[in-house]
């Protein structure tokens, strides 16, 4: 039987032990969950969000919602159309799932079949990324040929549009960063094929969208053809690029034609390891702020 004094040791014990195994209590943020529940919501969207539709889905008042819209405004997280008021995305998002996605290694998941479309093909093959404004090439398998591209080490590149990797990312980001990249990085001539027009690229990267490649035509090194496509992630998201390079004497129609479908067909296979979809047709139409 305890005493009165073990009773209160007993209990003390106790209540330090309840307190060591209890959770700690986390304290929740209402304006952080208020925003990130608005960005979910414009991210389910289709299109763009009136002020008074996202007001009454989240059942806040109007000015909460204003005041939340105008602060992740500031920062870029959120865009609002000239025309009809609404809401969307912003540049932020993007810049932040490319952050993410290079966490993740793209070689390494890509390697194997583009080692074999540099085996059936014999050709130099790049893989290529996003980051920030510039084209990054990251991985380089040479061409078996004894007469092949002279490929430049990985790094960075300021031909984001000369370049077959370059297009068939820029084909698929919203016209808005679209013109943030290139009047950041500008539109060298490297050769006196190289694109150096906005309408002009435009024009071709709408090709890009409806073929399902993209193609350097001597545009960053003369006497060399490269064939490209678009690598998409689990959400559909273009994460990457990659490109077969062949000097223009082995690039005849037949054979052109045939690393075309072979290129599309590997960025097909690469995608769909990743849960991606290369629905190009169904991404045009849903997509409304692509150029």
């Amino acid at each position: 039987m305890l005493t009165a004094k073990q009773k209160t040791i007993s209990e003390d014990v106790s209540s330090t032990e309840s307190k060591e195994n209890a959770q700690p209590v986390r304290r929740r943020i209402q304006s952080v969950e208020r925003a990130l529940s608005l960005l979910e919501l414009l991210a389910e969207a289709t299109d763009g969000v009136r002020l008074n539709d996202i007001s009454s889905t989240l059942g806040l008042n109007v000015s909460t919602c204003h005041h939340l819209l105008s602060t992740l405004m500031d920062q870029n997280y959120v865009a609002q159309s000239g025309k009809d008021r609404a809401y969307f995305l912003g540049n932020k998002v993007l810049e932040l799932s490319r952050s993410r996605m290079r966490q993740f290694n793209l070689a390494d998941a890509a390697m194997d079949e583009l080692r074999g479309l540099n085996k059936r093909t014999g050709e130099t093959v790049h893989l290529a990324v996003l980051q920030g404004d510039q084209l990054v090439t990251i991985a380089v398998l040479d061409s078996h040929h004894a007469v092949r591209v002279v490929s430049a080490p990985t790094g960075k590149a300021d031909a984001i549009h000369a370049t077959a990797t370059g297009k068939a990312i820029l084909a698929w980001l919203p016209e808005t960063e679209f013109d943030r990249i290139i009047t950041h990085v500008g539109m060298t001539g490297f050769t006196e094929n190289t694109l150096t027009d906005r309408e002009t690229l435009l024009e071709e990267l709408r090709h890009v969208r409806r073929n399902g490649f993209s193609l350097d035509r001597e545009e960053y090194q003369p006497g060399v053809i490269c064939v490209g496509a678009a690598i998409r992630d689990h959400a559909g998201a273009v994460i990457g690029s990659f490109s077969c390079s062949m000097p223009t004497m082995r690039a005849d129609k037949k054979r052109l034609q045939s690393i075309q479908t072979d290129v599309m067909d590997t960025a097909r296979t690469i995608s769909d390891s990743l849960g991606g979809d290369l629905a190009q047709n169904a991404d045009e139409q849903n997509i409304k702020t692509t150029i």
